[in-house]
């Protein structure tokens, strides 16, 4: 059989061969699973308008008859790939510190929930610097991937309007900067950190202070705004830092030094938030008696932190599965034209820090 005949007979209902019999077929998913035939295609190639009932009866049937669809010919008839790119962008030279992130892995593990039951497969892509950002913009245009699940660090990342510029399906975690047409998710920031701002209040604190990320991240401002906003006048003491274990500790450390006597803490999150507790206790302060801590995110760290962190939590994988679901609909063309964006609330997570 040539090459055309394979592709041909493949994306019209055969199987690729598993054993040394004839492979299955979409006809012997089709009776296994009780449906038509164009119905198991309809699944096996990815199309969303499908009872979800009808589609686990088929998911089963494929699982049961070992049919194995061809990806190649697949591709050549619904002319996608099968894989979205999820493109961490901004980060530097030092990618040993998204690893470290429990953020950047429940972000992966939201996009791997929810493109499992799809079919489709995630590429890990970095966007460091220009070049970066040039060949993933290539990448894309060029088929290796259908679009993109854009997660940046940097506020001014260029790559955002790139994307929309090369009119490419993307979807970004974070409000995009004004102009550009991208569908996002994001939280509601300034309400998280007005959270941890009412808690500490009604637990008596009073000489407060806050570790901000990184000044040109929206997220971070916008939870220390809200922190500040939430005070009703109550002074407080604000240091910046980067969002990791070391940078919450030197910021601590700083804060410590201005204002001994500080009772109360807010960490733009978790990690910085377990930092300051390390130091705290270094200084011989008790937690929460002598200093209440309240973090951001809910993360591993808070868990692992002790004490246990207080925290606002930050529902990533439910986030990261919107965003699957909304470059998804980008993809098949049933988005709406303008771009989707989705807020998500945040909730105050009380444990022993605070």
């Amino acid at each position: 059989m040539d090459a055309a005949n394979t592709a041909t007979g493949t994306a019209t209902g055969t199987g690729t061969a598993t054993g040394t019999g004839p492979a299955p077929t979409l006809e012997d998913v089709a009776r296994a699973a009780g449906v038509s035939r164009a119905t198991v295609s309809r699944v096996v190639n990815g199309v969303r308008n499908v009872d979800p009932a009808i589609q686990q009866a088929v998911q089963q049937a494929v699982a049961a008859t070992g049919y194995v669809p061809n990806r190649a010919a697949r591709s050549l008839v619904t002319r996608r790939s099968g894989a979205v790119a999820l493109v961490v962008s901004g980060a530097g030279a030092d990618t040993g510190r998204v690893f470290q992130d429990p953020f950047f892995g429940r972000v992966v593990s939201g996009v791997v929930r929810a493109l499992r039951p799809r079919g489709v497969h995630p590429v890990l892509l970095f966007a460091d610097g220009e070049a970066d950002r040039a060949q993933v913009v290539a990448y894309l245009a060029q088929g290796g991937a259908d679009g993109a699940l854009l997660v940046t660090t940097d506020g001014r990342d260029p790559l955002p309007e790139l994307l929309a510029r090369a009119g490419l399906p993307a979807v970004l975690f974070a409000r995009p900067a004004p102009g550009v047409p991208l569908d996002w998710v994001d939280l509601r920031h300034r309400e998280g950190g007005a959270l941890a701002a009412r808690h500490l209040l009604a637990r008596g604190c009073r000489r407060l202070a806050a570790i901000g990320g990184p000044a040109d991240v929206p997220a971070s401002r916008d939870r220390v705004a809200g922190f500040r906003e939430a005070l009703d006048g109550t002074a407080v003491r604000v240091a910046e830092a980067d969002f990791t274990l070391d940078g919450g500790e030197q910021a601590m450390r700083a804060l410590l030094a201005e204002r001994p006597d500080l009772d109360g803490v807010f960490a733009a999150n978790d990690l910085m938030a377990q930092g300051a507790c390390l130091v705290l206790r270094e200084h011989g302060r008790r937690i929460p008696e002598d200093v209440a801590v309240v973090g951001f995110d809910d993360s591993g760290a808070a868990v692992a932190a002790r004490p246990r962190l207080t925290t606002v939590r930050q529902p990533v994988e439910e986030m990261a599965a919107e965003m699957v679901r909304l470059l998804l609909d980008r993809i098949t063309g049933t988005a709406p034209a303008d771009p989707a964006a989705v807020l998500f609330d945040p909730e105050l997570v009380v444990r022993d820090s605070a």
